[in-house]
C-alpha cells in the first residue's frame, strides 16, 4: 500500500503533470475558462488514465511490444468514449461546454506517457494507482487554474457571482490561460529554488523507477527495462 501512496503522491505533487512536467497543455489552456470546466476535464482524464492503466499493466505481457502503441490508443479509445456517452447522458451542460477536446483525451500526451513509462511496466494496482494521482494531480492544477481565471476574469467561483470588484475580461480569454499558467508555474518553481536553497535534492524528477528519468540516456533506460523483465522472469 506505501507503493501506491507513493504514487500518488508523486502525480500531485512531485511530478505534477501541467505544472511540473508542462504536459497536456492543449486541454489546459483550452477548457480552463471556468472552475467546473477544468474540474470536468480533469475527473474526466482521472477516470481515463486510472482504468486504461489498470488494463493495460493486467495485458503488459500479453500485448507484443511492436504493437504496442496501437493496443494502448484502442484500449484509450475505449474508455474515452465511455466517459464521453456519460458525459452527454448525464451532465449535457459540462459535455457541451469541453466539446471536441472530450475525445482529443485519446491523444493527451499525459495518458499514453504513463501507458508507456509504467503501466507497461508494473503490477495493475500500483498503475491504478499511479494513473490516479496523475489525474489528480491534473485535475487540481486545471481547476485551480479555471478558478483563478474565473474570479479574476469574471468575479465568480463555481458559477456564482460574487460582486466584489470590476472583472478583468482579458482572463476569460485565451492570454488569461497563459498568464495564469505561469503565475502557477512560478510559484512552484519558487518552492523548488528554496528546498534546494535548504539542501534538499530537488533536481530529480521521480516516475517509478528511481532514477533521474530527466537526464537519463537511451542506454539507461534500455538497461533498466532489461533488469525489470529479469526480475519479472524470476517471479
Amino acid at each position: 500500500m506505501n507503493k501506491c501512496v507513493e504514487r500518488l503522491y508523486n502525480g500531485v505533487i512531485k511530478e505534477n503533470p501541467t505544472l511540473v512536467l508542462m504536459l497536456g497543455m492543449c486541454p489546459t489552456l483550452a477548457v480552463t475558462t471556468s472552475a467546473i470546466n477544468g474540474l470536468g476535464m480533469g475527473l474526466t482524464t482521472t477516470a481515463v488514465l486510472a482504468l486504461s492503466n489498470a488494463i493495460i499493466a493486467s495485458l503488459r505481457k500479453i500485448i507484443p511490444d511492436k504493437i504496442r502503441i496501437p493496443a494502448f490508443i484502442v484500449i484509450i479509445a475505449s474508455f474515452v468514449t465511455i466517459m464521453q456517452l456519460l458525459l452527454q447522458a448525464y451532465i449535457p451542460s459540462l459535455y457541451s461546454s469541453l466539446g471536441i477536446y472530450i475525445p482529443l483525451i485519446v491523444v493527451n500526451c499525459i495518458i499514453l506517457g504513463r501507458a508507456e513509462s509504467y503501466a507497461y511496466k508494473n503490477p495493475v494496482l500500483p498503475s491504478f494507482f499511479d494513473g490516479l494521482g496523475m489525474g489528480l494531480g491534473f485535475t487540481c492544477s486545471l481547476t485551480l487554474i479555471g478558478l483563478l481565471r474565473e474570479f479574476v476574469g469574471g468575479c465568480s467561483v463555481f458559477g456564482h457571482e460574487l460582486g466584489w470588484f470590476e472583472p478583468v475580461g482579458i482572463f476569460r480569454m485565451a492570454p488569461g490561460a497563459f498568464f495564469v499558467l505561469a503565475l502557477l508555474t512560478a510559484i512552484q518553481n519558487k518552492v523548488k529554488i528554496a528546498g534546494t536553497k535548504k539542501g534538499k535534492d530537488m533536481s530529480k524528477i521521480q516516475s517509478g523507477c528511481g532514477c533521474d528519468c530527466l537526464n537519463c540516456s537511451d542506454t539507461g533506460c534500455k538497461d533498466r527495462k532489461e533488469v525489470s523483465e529479469i526480475k519479472e522472469e524470476e517471479l
